[in-house]
């Protein structure tokens, strides 16, 4: 079968190729009754443009880059989502890449898409939220910068100057201690991710500092790091319910570890919330599938993916955009908080 071209179209028409090619591409106009007539041929025959030679023409690809670091944990197929409903209407396709966290793939990732030559990137995770990250990993994305438009979701590079897209972590965390201060919890522990993270660090802080304004103080001992997973907030209870004194509350650093979390205590005959309040960040949907369901920050995860895609848009088309673009988190107060039991 012949492989139908732009020139075949244009001789059959009996027009130039640069008309088939204004058409196709919707770049000036062409009177109404040569559109109709070419439309007709290329419907016709089925005709696709060449996805690469539309590319080396109008030097755009049409893709853009999603780094992401674990497609298993559901906030970031959420955020994902929003942003390839956007993607899709702006007319782009994402290129997902799921570094599971490893930098090295993340090296690999930023190559690949340099050589895919994708319009921009959106980078999410990773080495974004590492605090004394290695000064040539951040260059290694600050190059790539200088080739393609790109932003950071959720995270930052120091001294990078590069344009972020971010739910404010921090008010999410005061947001849930004021919570359960307001219950009337004076004990609050925090359990999960990673001590040299800055997302973990920040809302460590932004706990303490709440404690302080409402003249309470935090105990180091009910703070644990581990990871973001199931089991990892499953461990962590287990281990503040060993100790002799215990929290009445917990915030956790995500839904996962906070699931994990409500696992162990129900497994130790610890009431939810009568015993221990739990309160988890993300408010993803596995939120409402454990009983109870989870008290949680939500971090208004399609938004962020949509305006993420929105924002990079602009920046392909070289509109001007805010540095820093924030969206305010909100408390979804559902059963696993609650009063203390006197």
């Amino acid at each position: 079968m012949k492989i139908i071209t732009i020139y075949d179209i244009a001789k059959e028409a009996n027009v130039s190729v640069a008309t088939v090619s204004r058409v196709l591409n919707n770049t000036a106009p062409v009177k109404d009754s040569t559109r109709e007539k070419i439309n007709r041929i290329i419907d016709k025959y089925h005709f696709q443009p060449n996805a690469l030679a539309r590319s080396l023409t109008k030097k755009e690809t049409g893709m853009i880059g999603f780094i992401l670091p674990d497609i298993t944990n559901p906030f970031f197929p959420e955020v994902f989502s929003g942003a390839e409903n956007v993607a899709r209407e702006l007319g782009y396709t994402i290129f997902l890449c799921n570094t599971l966290g490893d930098i090295q793939r993340e090296s690999e990732y930023l190559s690949i898409l340099r050589e895919k030559r994708v319009d921009g990137v959106l980078f999410m995770g990773g080495r974004i939220n590492i605090k004394n990250l290695h000064p040539d990993l951040i260059k290694e994305v600050v190059d790539l910068e200088e080739r393609m438009p790109i932003v950071l979701v959720n995270g930052d590079l120091k001294k990078s100057n590069l344009t972020r897209v971010f739910t404010d972590e921090v008010a999410g965390v005061e947001l849930a201690t004021q919570h359960l201060i307001d219950l009337g919890h004076t004990n609050i522990g925090f359990i999960g991710g990673i001590d040299y993270m800055t997302n973990s660090m920040q809302k460590v802080k932004s706990l303490k500092k709440t404690l302080e304004r409402n003249h309470l103080t935090f105990n180091d001992k009910w703070l644990l790091y581990d990871s973001f997973s199931i089991q990892s907030g499953r461990n962590m209870m287990t281990k503040l319910l060993e100790m002799d004194k215990k929290p009445t509350a917990v915030i956790c650093i995500n839904d996962f570890v906070a699931i994990g979390a409500i696992k162990s205590a129900l497994e130790h005959g610890v009431r939810i919330p009568e015993d221990i309040s739990i309160v988890g960040f993300d408010d993803t949907l596995l939120a409402t599938a454990v009983i109870p369901e989870l008290t949680t920050v939500s971090q208004q995860s399609h938004e962020l993916g949509k305006l993420s895609v929105q924002v990079l848009h602009k920046l392909i088309n070289k509109e001007k955009v805010k540095k820093l673009i924030v969206l305010s988190p909100e408390l979804i107060i559902r059963d696993s908080s609650g009063c203390p039991v006197r």
